[in-house]
């Protein structure tokens, strides 16, 4: 019998990461300060928006019933920051804004977890 590997494969959104544009809290920061209104997206639920969010966000809920229709009326020439908690959804929302015509993403690797608050 065979030892298995000792390895376990990448998850599928760490591999969906690896093709977009990845910045920390710092970076993200300096673009933020410079962004046109409505182009921070926070994609995590309206009670995690609530509690707490980046000032100047705008939510769009990535597990939400019109997540898609809200990327679809998104402007394809703008650059949108995203982010969520960890990290882990917005990459997602990333992959599906792509998926949509939306090639002007920066995503905000590590989400909010990434600040030290």
């Amino acid at each position: 019998m065979q030892d298995a590997p000792s390895s376990c494969p990448i998850p599928r959104w760490q591999l969906l990461k690896q093709e977009l544009t990845n910045v920390g809290p710092e970076e993200f920061d300096r673009l933020r300060a410079a962004a046109a209104p409505g182009t921070v997206l926070d994609v995590r639920n309206e009670q995690e928006f609530a509690d707490y969010h980046l000032p100047e966000a705008r939510n769009l809920n990535y597990l939400g019933e019109g997540f898609l229709e809200e990327i679809e009326a998104l402007d394809p020439q703008r650059t949108y920051l995203v982010y969520c908690r960890s990290g882990r959804r917005s990459v997602r929302a990333c992959t599906l804004m792509k998926n949509a015509g939306l090639k002007n993403l920066v995503h905000l690797d590590g989400g909010i977890n990434a600040y030290d608050r």
